[in-house]
């Protein structure tokens, strides 16, 4: 929000610079960006005085002013058409920069002969100066400014930009920064008057008002003027609004927008004329209604939303913005009124439907105090009377279903040391909440009972005050001290440490974490699990949102929004996801993606709460790696997958086993299970294209692997590791092509020839089946890399290891070396 200092300082007095003032409000808690100086760049523009004003000797739109400056008087080349004698106006000099209305720069100003007349200077407008968009015209000055006094001492200002916290309404408002200023500066707030004379007839028989749901519109109070004069509000009117951000209109709107912007509290006028029978009634919109708003736009409006009706129709929406049926016109010469307290939600709600939001729904949003809307109200009524002339009708309309008793509340220094760990006296505490325009009572030596003021929403209980009371002491008061005791020491955490750890090495390898919805429905877990593993689903009590009678799915992917089971497996979240993206992605990029989350499956201990799994997913999908000239394209597949498994496990230092399997979601001969020391902890493999195509992902490899962390994380080893040094002598190498039934894995075979003490290191390179090998066999070729870590192996020990790692091969697979 802006803020002019010139409009703060009719309330408070203030001597601090904009600089430290707007370091001081942030501390206190209203953050304030930045500080925009007006008067910059008006060196050398003064305040002049028109003499006179003649006709240009050559051209009949131009005329010649003169002007006197105080030490002297100029006569300047002038086409504005407001110009006239007695004027006090904002003369530029030459030397001076005042903006250029075609660059909207800043250029310093020459004489110039302008049609024969050499014009030594320039009267300038508002645009001219900064101060607005109006260039049909002089700006015309109080006509008790100071003539030769420096523009920047009269008119000049400082504008904070503030950005108030959600819980606070009342920072939306020139006023409710006034008490922050006054408890900063610890002086007091001087509020503007609300008397004025009602002089019309009593407002009851001038229109009727209902309110037919209150719990909408908790307060609403309404006055009416007659006889009121419609037109441009007065300079010091339009200043002060155009300063604070808003538009000046005619004088009745833009009266309301200056008690919005004074008190934080919205107002809207409507022509009362055009109020049908003279009725205002506050109520929900009909099923179908519509209103043509003030900017010209038909919004239909839904029942839920508030509205201000007469007798036949709407002629308002509520807190948001009001109906051209019933706009303030050069026309209208009776006003009624309106201030109210709104439901916040409600208003939130209907803004947001409409997308439309306003300043007065953003005020309303946040939970004005309803005993704000009648002060709001009696001020726009006394200015209305003062700008606009007309007579007030006695008494006002105030219906106050909403209202509650108001409870003061006990603050005690007990509890300001028990929060704040500093001992402040009684008369410090009275001092700071009186600066904020809170009432307080002694109770006893120790307490004060305070009272609310009516600008305040935010202050509910005791440790509110104790709040208001570090905010304004400043928190960098308080006083440093040690802890009372002594900090706990570190809790391991093994299964949080182990989900870290797994997060961080699949990013290590080059997939991106995801996070999908931990509710999903009963199709998308019945197309990746059996029914067993289906039927630990548990249904939530109040889902999101809850499926038609009579719905039918065509594909799992039109259930996703109807999530209604959590989740037993984090398989249907990954695919789901993988199915959005491959939408924005092509498949040359590709898809590596991981999620680690808990899945949710009947606890047979328990009836309610559910057996919570850490588990990690990942698909891999597209090429392998970009098109490139040196690098032969593929794509990605279930050994990528295994790799990436066999990354993370070997990080963890375990050693996992793979063998085939089957799964309802991978394809059959491409699924493996993964076991570490004979335990089951995952799998492995690829997605059947039945599954993709329910899902509404693109049919294609896409490589699957699935671990469960809960079951892999007693099978670490300890902390401690082991090293060995690096051999000193050489070892040797030799190339075992062994036939094997082709049921027997190859990690088997790897096991089996690990086990020999001079062997170093196993790497399978070559698997063949073809002619020349027999029916249901097939050929697997092995590096061994052996080692001595004593001495260097001869050909003889070499052969000698070699022959007993094929007699234990063919001894327990059948293993013979091909010939």
């Amino acid at each position: 929000m802006k803020i002019p200092l010139s409009w703060l300082r009719t309330y408070v007095p203030i001597e601090m610079d904009p600089m430290e003032l707007a370091h001081r409000l942030t501390l206190a808690g209203l953050e304030t960006t930045g500080v925009e100086i007006i008067g910059e760049g008006w060196d050398n523009i003064i305040v002049g005085h028109v003499v006179s004003v003649g006709p240009h000797p050559n051209a009949d739109r131009l005329r010649l002013v003169t002007v006197n400056l105080g030490d002297e008087q100029l006569t300047v080349v002038c086409g504005a058409p407001n110009v006239a004698p007695d004027q006090r106006i904002a003369f530029a000099r030459v030397g001076s920069t005042p903006i250029n209305t075609h660059t909207g720069q800043r250029e310093p100003l020459q004489a110039a002969r302008i049609r024969g007349v050499v014009s030594q200077g320039m009267v300038c407008s508002a645009r001219e100066l900064g101060l607005g968009d109006d260039h049909q015209g002089i700006l015309v000055l109080d006509p008790r400014a100071p003539v030769g006094m420096p523009l920047k001492e009269v008119l000049g200002d400082a504008i904070l930009e503030t950005e108030p916290t959600t819980n606070r309404p009342d920072w939306l408002s020139i006023l409710g920064v006034a008490h922050e200023v006054s408890a900063i500066t610890l002086q007091m707030t001087a509020e503007p008057p609300l008397s004025y004379w009602e002089e019309g007839p009593a407002i009851e028989s001038l229109v009727k008002v209902f309110v037919d749901a209150p719990d909408l519109a908790p307060r609403y109070t309404g006055a009416i003027i007659q006889g009121v004069t419609v037109g441009p509000s007065p300079d010091w009117l339009q200043g002060s609004v155009t300063r604070a951000g808003l538009r000046p209109i005619n004088n009745i709107v833009d009266i309301t927008n200056f008690v919005m912007l004074e008190y934080g509290q919205p107002l809207h006028a409507f022509d009362y004329d055009t109020l049908g029978e003279h009725t205002v009634r506050v109520r929900r919109a009909a099923p179908g209604e519509s209103l043509v708003t003030l900017d010209g736009q038909s919004r239909r409006l839904a029942p839920e939303m508030l509205v201000i009706a007469d007798a036949q129709q709407p002629v308002g929406l509520a807190g948001v913005m009001g109906g051209a049926n019933s706009e303030v016109t050069a026309a209208t010469t009776g006003i009624f009124l309106e201030s109210a307290s709104f439901n916040p939600i409600n208003i939130r709600r209907t803004a947001q439907a409409l997308r439309h939001r306003t300043d007065a729904s953003t005020r309303f949003e946040r939970g004005l105090n309803p005993d704000l809307a009648l002060n709001g109200l009696r001020r726009a009524v006394q200015l209305i009377l003062s700008v606009c002339g007309g007579k007030a009708a006695r008494g006002i309309y105030d219906l106050y279903s909403g209202r509650r008793p108001k409870t003061p509340i006990l603050l005690t220094l007990a509890r300001v040391r028990r929060v704040l760990g500093v001992d402040y006296d009684l008369g410090e505490c009275f001092r700071v909440l009186h600066s904020l325009g809170f009432d307080a009572d002694l109770r006893g030596d120790t307490g004060l009972l305070v009272h609310v003021p009516y600008w305040r929403s935010d202050i509910a209980i005791e440790d509110d005050l104790v709040e208001e009371i570090a905010r304004i002491k400043g928190y960098d008061a308080v006083p440093m001290s040690f802890l009372s005791r002594g900090i706990m020491p570190h809790q391991p955490n093994p299964r949080r440490e182990l989900r870290e750890k797994v997060q961080d090495l699949l990013v290590g390898v080059g997939m991106q974490e995801t996070i999908s919805y931990a509710a999903t429905s009963l199709e998308a877990l019945q197309s990746v699990q059996d029914s067993a593993q289906v039927n630990q689903a548990m249904k939530l009590q109040n889902p999101l949102s809850t499926r038609p009678e009579n719905f039918h799915a065509a594909k799992v992917e039109d259930t996703f929004r109807y999530r209604e089971h959590m989740r037993t497996t984090l398989r249907a979240g990954i695919l789901e996801t993988l199915a959005s993206n491959q939408r924005f992605i092509p498949a040359e990029t590709g898809l590596r993606l991981f999620e680690m989350g808990r899945a949710y499956r009947k606890d047979p201990e328990t009836d309610d709460l559910p057996r919570e799994c850490e588990m990690a997913v990942g698909v891999l999908w597209g090429n392998r790696s970009p098109l490139n000239w040196s690098r032969q394209e593929g794509l990605l597949g279930f050994y990528d997958a295994k790799g990436v498994v066999e990354a993370v496990l070997a990080a963890l230092r375990v050693s996992p086993e793979f063998a085939p399997t089957e799964d309802m979601l991978l394809r059959s001969g491409r699924a493996s299970s993964v076991t570490v020391g004979g335990q089951a902890i995952g799998v492995v493999g690829e997605v059947r294209p039945i599954i993709l195509d329910s899902f509404g992902a693109s049919i294609g490899n896409v490589a699957f692997f699935e671990l469960d962390l809960d079951t892999l994380l007693p099978l670490l080893p300890g902390v401690a590791r082991t090293f060995a040094p690096l051999a000193e002598v050489p070892g040797a190498y030799r190339d075992l092509a062994l036939v094997v039934d082709a049921g027997i894995p190859a990690a088997v075979v790897e096991t089996i020839i690990r086990r020999h003490p001079l062997v170093e290191g196993v790497a399978l390179f070559d698997v063949y089946t073809g002619d020349t090998v027999p029916a249901g066999k097939r050929s697997l070729a092995y590096r061994v890399h052996y080692q001595s870590p004593k001495q260097t192996l001869t050909a003889q020990a070499v052969n000698a290891a070699q022959e007993e790692i094929l007699r234990d091969l063919e001894r327990e697979t059948g293993a013979a070396l091909r010939g």
